[in-house]
């Protein structure tokens, strides 16, 4: 009998104690993921701006009387955002994007909650092991930021302009994805404590190009964030020519310089694609590159789902443009995205050298 099997015998006899703590992460992740989705939503609904007070834990309900939505309804009177473009909505019309943010703040909340509780309970149960512990402390706590993070990004909306920047946009959605990665691979470290390809002297370099290709898809996500919260998506409708050009003339109208990849709707999109075409093909070669080095374990899964959830976003992205930022391929196209950090989580995980916790 092979070292391996008997290993697999011993885990089958023996089960991994650390396996609800990993279930609980998973849940935890999967509503961070339904949370961005949520998010995206919220925002293509342009809803996100109805709620002007930030009230957590004793805000939780929503108006429970005409009073009380009046009181709301007259708050948001005071914003931009109805100055500008809504003068014309009655109650009705702002219960119906209230519900959207309203359920967004709920449900961000509700994270928290389903977090706290069973920390609280595997902790007084000692079933925390003591260098995990200030891990999962610290991923609350970065939770608890991310809930200031998203009122300082709905408070930019509130005083002069009726957008939130577009900055603070790429804050809150990058710091929800890094909340997610670090549930998602503190995870998986505790189901699989010892994964079978990190002790190949071939993955060195495949984690070096798993990095780099995960470095690419965050940057595509945040030039994606700018791209949403500059409206830059509802220009150049096309693919893969944007307006007739490869390269838009308006790309370098603005002065100084250096503003327009920041600034310039056209630059912001340029961008995106060309990140998102490179990003694709770094995951691609990676794919590759592990599939040919024949790895044990679930490498080359992780790198196959790599591959098809790149090639599956880039449709997205193309889809979305096509459609003028229809609300549902869109919010895909955010949900995409996180699954594709995801996969390559995985695949990372899977790369780690032996001896790493």
């Amino acid at each position: 009998m092979t070292a391996y099997a008997t290993d697999s015998l011993a885990t089958a006899s023996h089960p991994n104690p650390n396996r609800p703590i990993a279930v609980w992460l998973l849940v935890c992740a999967a509503m961070v993921l339904a949370m961005a989705v949520i998010g995206a939503i919220t925002r293509l609904t342009e809803s996100g701006l109805s709620m002007v007070e930030w009230k957590p834990l004793i805000g939780i309900l929503p108006p429970l009387s005409e009073a009380e939505w009046n009181r709301v309804f007259d708050l948001y009177k005071g914003t931009p955002e109805f100055r500008i473009y809504n003068s014309h909505m009655d109650l009705a019309g702002f219960q119906s994007i209230f519900w959207w943010e309203w359920f967004h703040r709920l449900w961000g909340q509700l994270i928290g909650v389903v977090f706290l509780v069973p920390f609280l309970r595997f902790w007084m149960q000692g079933r925390i092991a003591p260098d995990l512990w200030p891990k999962l402390a610290g991923l609350f706590l970065l939770g608890g930021l991310q809930g200031g993070i998203g009122w300082f990004m709905v408070k930019s909306g509130l005083v002069d302009a009726p957008n939130v920047s577009h900055y603070r946009l790429a804050l809150h959605l990058g710091t929800a994805i890094v909340i997610y990665a670090l549930l998602l691979r503190t995870a998986l470290g505790l189901l699989d404590p010892l994964p079978l390809a990190g002790w190949r002297p071939e993955t060195a370099a495949l984690r070096r190009h798993a990095r780099w290709s995960l470095t690419l898809v965050g940057l595509t996500i945040v030039w994606g964030a700018f791209v949403a919260g500059s409206d830059a998506g509802l220009a150049y409708n096309t693919f893969p020519l944007m307006a007739g050009h490869w390269i838009p003339p308006e790309v370098g109208t603005l002065i100084p310089w250096w503003v327009n990849p920041f600034e310039n709707t056209a630059a912001i999109q340029l961008i995106h694609r060309a990140l998102a075409m490179l990003t694709g093909l770094a995951v691609l070669a990676l794919a590759g590159r592990v599939l040919h080095a024949r790895l044990p374990g679930r490498a080359g899964r992780a790198a196959l789902a790599s591959a098809a959830m790149m090639l599956a976003q880039i449709a997205l992205g193309i889809a979305t443009l096509l459609s003028v930022v229809w609300i549902p391929v869109a919010a895909a196209h955010q949900a995409g995205a996180i699954l594709v950090v995801s996969m390559l989580v995985w695949l990372m995980f899977e790369l780690r050298p032996v001896g790493r916790g």
